[in-house]
C-alpha cells in the first residue's frame, strides 16, 4: 500500500510576495474606482444643488421684474441696463414703497447678487448712491464676455428679436419691454462637463406703450 505524504510546508516566501502583490493591486484598483465614483456623485450633487438655486433665482428675478414701476421720486422704472448689471425700481417687499433694486454678477466671486436701497423720507424721496443691503442669490455663475446675464428687447420682439446694444442708452431704456435672464452654472469651471444654462424671459407689464 502506497503512503501519501502531504506537503504542510505552506507557501514559500516568493509565493507569499506574489499573493500580497496581487492583493495590493486589487485593493488599489478598488480604492481608485470608489474614489472616482465618489467624485462623480459629489459633482452631480453639487451641480444639482447649484442648478436648483440658480433656477429659483431666475424665477425670483423674473417675478421681481414683472413688478417694475416708476420710482417714488418720479424716475423712470429702469435706471441702468447692461450685460451683467440691471437696476430697476420695484416694491420688493410689498410695503407700498418703491425700492431701487440692483441685480449684478460679481465676476470676481462668480456670484449673482441683489442690492436693495430704500428711498429717504425727504419730499420728494431720494435714493442714496450705493446699495443699502446686498445678498447673494446664486453661486458658481460663470457668464463671461459674449454670454450676458441680461438681454433687452423692445415691444416688437416677435417681429424683430434684435436686442438693444449694451449698455442701453438712457434714451433707449424707455423702449425696453422684454428682458431675458440667463445664468450659466458651473460648479467646477474649466473641467468637463460644461456649464448648465438656465434662462427665462420676462415681460415688463407695468410699462405702458404710450411711455415710448
Amino acid at each position: 500500500m502506497k503512503k501519501i505524504f502531504l506537503d504542510n510546508r505552506g507557501l514559500s516566501l516568493t509565493e507569499m510576495l506574489i499573493v500580497i502583490g496581487i492583493m495590493s493591486l486589487a485593493m488599489t484598483g478598488t480604492a481608485a474606482f470608489i474614489a472616482h465614483v465618489w467624485k462623480i456623485n459629489a459633482y452631480i450633487y453639487e451641480t444639482g444643488q447649484d442648478t436648483t438655486i440658480a433656477s429659483r433665482t431666475v424665477d425670483l428675478i423674473t417675478t421681481d421684474l414683472r413688478r417694475t414701476r416708476q420710482a417714488d421720486n418720479g424716475d423712470y422704472a429702469i435706471s441702468d441696463a447692461d450685460d451683467f448689471d440691471l437696476t430697476a425700481y420695484i416694491d420688493i417687499d410689498g410695503d407700498e414703497t418703491t425700492e431701487r433694486v440692483h441685480y449684478f454678477l460679481d465676476r470676481d466671486t462668480d456670484e449673482l447678487k441683489r442690492g436693495v436701497t430704500d428711498p429717504t423720507g425727504d419730499i420728494p424721496p431720494q435714493y442714496p448712491s450705493g446699495d443699502d443691503t446686498v445678498e447673494t442669490l446664486a453661486s458658481h455663475v460663470v457668464n463671461g464676455d459674449g454670454m450676458p446675464v441680461f438681454t433687452y428687447f423692445g415691444r416688437y420682439y416677435f417681429a424683430d428679436s434684435t436686442p438693444f446694444e449694451t449698455p442701453v442708452e438712457s434714451m433707449e431704456i424707455i423702449n425696453i419691454r422684454l428682458v431675458k435672464v440667463k445664468l450659466l452654472v458651473d460648479v467646477r469651471p474649466y473641467h468637463s462637463p460644461d456649464h448648465v444654462p438656465i434662462e427665462s424671459f420676462v415681460h415688463l407689464r407695468n410699462l405702458k406703450d404710450h411711455e415710448q
